[in-house]
């Protein structure tokens, strides 16, 4: 089967499509023949070895986190599902691969019908950790959240999981993509200098809670909620100003439980109208390169997905 991988750290240009033995599902696991599957931000980092010192890999090292498809085996232990239930969901965090013709998953949820194949293979990733990151600042009604980089695959679903919850979201992302925002359920308003006056006009009782998907904003975000009201996906400075990182990669200091509860929720919520998975763009798998460019560009609108 092809499956992507690279085999040293640099520029997009090192990922390959490989021909691999296919895996097979173990004990509480199922395999997927997968239709859609989506580029990881965190992934982006480790192939420039940006993460080199914090999440080691072994080479070849095969990408991929959270895919969508027809379930084609199933493991010892598992019930509910059946052989070609459509379905979406995440690859072992350790052994990820979900960037494959074929992918066993270790946490799935029925396909809702409203979604594309593109939205359901964008979907796993963004929503565990928009729900683990809400649980860890206990998001609920009432409160107003601030969500940092709320454009990006990570914080549209974010912006919806809070809003969801009842609470009120105040949204940061360049003025192209404000009416987007508000199409979501959040308040747009821009990043950059004067930050900390812009959100404070806004939510003059100040905000609750801050959800960091962009980096670079530490020292204002935390100057609106204090240090352990924040806390970060992307930013590596911190533990310099007291925030917490959270990250799900196992093995690794400061992992947090992985918040596999979201899946449900998204699947009710998507039965709602409730919930859309905002897709970028799409590429075949054999133009995952470009797809690495266009994610490192950090210009993405949504998620970025790979069709098999």
């Amino acid at each position: 089967m092809r499956a992507v991988r690279f085999s040293a750290y640099g520029p997009p240009s090192v990922v390959e499509v490989a021909e691999v033995p296919p895996p097979h599902a173990g004990a509480g696991e199922i395999r997927i023949a997968v239709r859609t599957s989506a580029i990881s931000p965190g992934e982006i980092r480790l192939r420039s070895g940006e993460l080199r010192d914090v999440v080691p890999v072994r080479f070849p090292f095969r990408t991929g986190f959270d895919a969508a498809g027809v379930v084609d085996e199933i493991g010892t232990g598992v019930t509910g599902v059946s052989l070609g239930d459509p379905v979406f969901g995440m690859a072992p965090a350790a052994t990820r691969g979900a960037n494959a013709d074929f992918a066993v998953l270790a946490a799935w949820a029925p396909k809702p019908p409203a979604w594309s194949w593109a939205e359901a293979g964008g979907a796993a990733g963004a929503v565990e950790t928009a729900t683990r990151v809400l649980d860890r600042l206990a998001v609920r009604a009432g409160q107003t959240v601030l969500i940092h980089g709320a454009a990006g695959g990570t914080g549209s679903v974010a912006v919806q999981f809070a809003t969801a919850r009842g609470a009120r979201v105040i949204g940061t992302a360049s003025a192209g993509n404000h009416d987007f925002l508000r199409s979501l359920g959040a308040e747009p308003t821009t990043y950059g200098p004067g930050l900390v006056e812009r959100v404070r006009a806004l939510a003059p009782s100040g905000v609750d809670a801050v959800f960091d998907c962009a980096g670079g904003a530490l020292p204002d975000l935390v100057a609106l909620a204090g240090a352990p009201s924040v806390v970060t996906i992307a930013d590596f400075a911190a533990a310099a100003h007291g925030v917490h990182m959270s990250h799900g990669a196992p093995d690794t200091p400061g992992a947090d439980p992985l918040a596999l509860n979201g899946l449900p929720v998204a699947v009710t919520l998507a039965a709602e109208g409730r919930l859309r998975i905002p897709v970028a763009a799409t590429f075949p798998l054999t133009e995952v390169a470009a797809a690495h460019e266009l994610s490192e560009s950090r210009h993405a609108r949504g998620k970025i997905v790979l069709q098999h």
